[in-house]
């Protein structure tokens, strides 16, 4: 069985047991959460689809780790001008796996 849900601004197909990094969620190490904005749900030939979410599905998760992506270097430039700024970025995220998927 598997679903896609959306958190973060971001879909994602999950399975049970299956660990992802999403957006950086506010919970504690070790917690359970719920995840209820599910898109789709599908089993084998089976697929409920949402209009846009479906109603009742839900999908649990523990909260393995927070931590931070690598760091994206941007650089701004504008030639001729005398014009440069560097600037860096590491984005947080909350590392999840999926314990369960209730249709």
């Amino acid at each position: 069985m598997y679903a896609v849900i959306k958190t973060g601004g971001k879909q994602y197909r999950v399975v049970t047991g299956e660990k992802i990094k999403v957006e950086q969620i506010p919970a504690d190490v070790g917690a359970e959460i719920t995840l209820d904005e599910v898109l789709m749900v599908g089993e084998g030939e089976s697929v409920n689809i949402g209009t846009p979410l479906l109603a009742g599905a839900k999908v649990t998760a523990k909260v393995i780790a927070h931590g931070r992506g690598p760091k994206i270097k941007i650089f701004k430039m504008r030639r001729r001008k005398h014009y440069q700024k560097h600037q860096g970025h590491r984005q947080n995220y909350t590392e999840i796996e999926i314990s369960g998927i209730a249709a």
